[in-house]
């Protein structure tokens, strides 16, 4: 299996270490552009919220975010698990797309959270 993640938060990558099997791939990307092209053949899409966001507390980054996925060729069908903000990071609104969303993680995301992600696909 294929894995990406896209965060900026060094203790979430660590959160990953041994929690995919030894066969998979986990790729992490601190951009999500990046992430978008290894899309291509990726089983599950993991996305730290805050990672997508250009302003602090301005959800217009992960909207970008949301319409490049969708409208990218590669990554458009593959499942993304969004990892939300902390419970008291306060964005100015939150936008919703139906169906784009296959699972939503709430913080703190532990190495058994990860390990039992790892068994949707």
């Amino acid at each position: 299996m294929k894995f990406v993640l896209v965060t900026k938060d060094a203790d979430l990558v660590k959160s990953t270490e041994g929690a995919f099997q030894p066969d998979d791939e986990l790729l992490i990307f601190d951009r999500w552009q990046d992430a978008l092209e290894a899309g291509e053949d990726t089983d599950l899409m993991f996305v730290d919220l805050l990672a997508t966001l250009e302003k602090p507390h301005k959800i217009a980054g992960y909207e970008k975010f949301a319409e490049g996925k969708m409208d990218h060729p590669k990554a458009n069908l593959t499942p993304l698990v969004l990892i939300a903000a902390p419970d008291d990071y306060e964005l100015d609104f939150m936008a919703g797309y139906p169906n784009f969303v296959f699972a939503h993680l709430r913080r703190p995301v532990t190495y058994k959270i990860f390990r039992r992600a790892s068994t949707w696909v």
